[in-house]
């Protein structure tokens, strides 16, 4: 039998890290627009808290960064002196860091073929973000090349915008466990976009296998994105039976919670009150867009930014939730603070993969000696600081696409 272990692949910061305010409806990305970004200090701060849950005892993987600048899109916007530095920026873009992005993932127990199912997201919202997906999938066919125990699918048509893991959760006894499968999707016509289609969530679970009476589709709460919550991760997370949720995280909150119990009756709820902390204080500190991972103790720890610490209503509700004894037993900060200033804190870093390790191709899984390797290429070679006006700079390009080639030559994965 093989041996399912939940395995986060956190994506590596890419050497062209920077602050272009590209995300509509991203409050961090809109308000550090312009300011200057240390794609060194980004990386190893992804690579600090990826060793800190390795030293916590769990299994964990990486995705490399995408090739930048993307000279491909460039050529066919025909960008140029003249052209919106906004398109210059998105293709400079090293959003793919975020891999709660890079795609949906059911695991086998939940699978009509037994395999796990893995779809990039087409990320069609958003220019800087809509070209990661070839490259993206190059990665998971490689990463997941075994087809007897992975299916990686094509990506859900553009017209359906598609965001991926950070719109979806599972709920089960174990990792292991048949478990049910939860699509969180936005209606559109608000402020900001609703970056995930009913349509394309529904989709997915389709091509996934999924077994619809262990299927539940949720609308986001429009409040919630009107105030910054451009994916449900940023307002809810859930991890085996416990769903750690704002108060204002979904468009009916109590109807939300009885589909998830009718499906999966052992589902634990542990709701943060909006007189507890704000909608908008959640979205600030990233409370929600957390890690919450089961510890080989038992006990569920989550991993929040340094930020929540720093809040005096979320770290005093989090005092509260570990003195009420309930099933989250640890809160973790990280110091993320590079990749919290573009809009993603721990959670958004991210994607977790239910799988036999041994089914997995080991140049993508992070042990001490690998970590010890990637860090002396970032500390040698990735860029201190990047602003605003080096990007398109002739030298800063060479740099940047040395700097990951230079990782991947090291990882052996120079084929990518």
């Amino acid at each position: 039998m093989p041996l399912l272990q939940e395995i986060n692949f956190d994506g590596i910061v890419g050497p062209s890290h920077n602050y272009a305010g590209l995300s509509l409806g991203n409050i961090a990305s809109a308000s550090h627009r312009g300011s200057p970004s240390y794609p060194r200090a980004a990386a190893l701060q992804g690579l600090a808290k990826m060793r800190g849950n390795m030293a916590r005892g769990l299994p964990q993987g990486f995705l490399l960064p995408l090739p930048r600048p993307n000279h491909a899109l460039l050529a066919r916007l025909a960008v140029d002196e003249t052209a919106d530095r906004a398109l210059l920026a998105a293709a400079w873009s090293a959003s793919s860091m975020w891999t709660a992005n890079a795609a949906t993932v059911s695991p086998a127990p939940d699978t009509a073929d037994g395999r796990c199912h893995l779809t990039p997201a087409n990320l069609s919202a958003m220019l800087h973000r809509a070209q990661e997906w070839p490259d993206t999938k190059r990665q998971l066919d490689v990463a997941f090349a075994d087809t007897a125990h992975f299916a990686i699918h094509d990506t859900i048509p553009p017209s359906l915008g598609d965001e991926g893991a950070a719109n979806h959760m599972r709920f089960c006894e174990g990792h292991g466990a048949s478990g049910v499968e939860v699509f969180v999707y936005g209606r559109p016509g608000g402020k900001f976009p609703a970056r995930q289609h009913e349509q394309a969530s529904r989709a997915v679970a389709r091509l996934h296998g999924l077994d619809p009476e262990r299927t539940v589709f949720i609308e986001q709460n429009p409040a919630a994105i009107e105030a910054g919550a451009f994916h449900n991760d940023v307002v809810a997370v859930a991890n085996e039976r416990v769903l750690f949720t704002h108060e204002q995280a979904f468009a009916d909150q109590a109807r939300a919670c009885e589909s998830i119990r009718a499906r999966f009756p052992a589902l634990e709820v542990v709701e943060v009150p909006a007189s507890a902390v704000s909608l908008e204080e959640a979205i600030r500190t990233y409370l929600f867009n957390a890690q919450l991972l089961t510890l080989p103790t038992g006990e569920m720890a989550l991993i929040v930014p340094e930020e929540c610490r720093e809040s005096a209503a979320v770290w005093g509700w989090c005092e509260t939730m570990l003195a009420s004894n309930g099933p989250i037993r640890q809160v973790i900060p990280v110091d993320v603070r590079q990749s919290m200033a573009n809009g993603g804190g721990p959670a958004c870093l991210r994607l977790r993969v239910v799988a036999d390790p041994a089914t997995i191709d080991p140049r993508f899984l992070l042990d001490e000696a690998k970590a010890e390797q990637i860090e002396r290429v970032i500390a040698g070679a990735w860029p201190e600081q990047i602003d605003p006006a080096d990007l398109g700079n002739v030298a800063l390009a060479r740099d940047v696409r040395s700097a990951r080639a230079s990782l991947l030559e090291t990882l052996g994965l120079s084929d990518l």
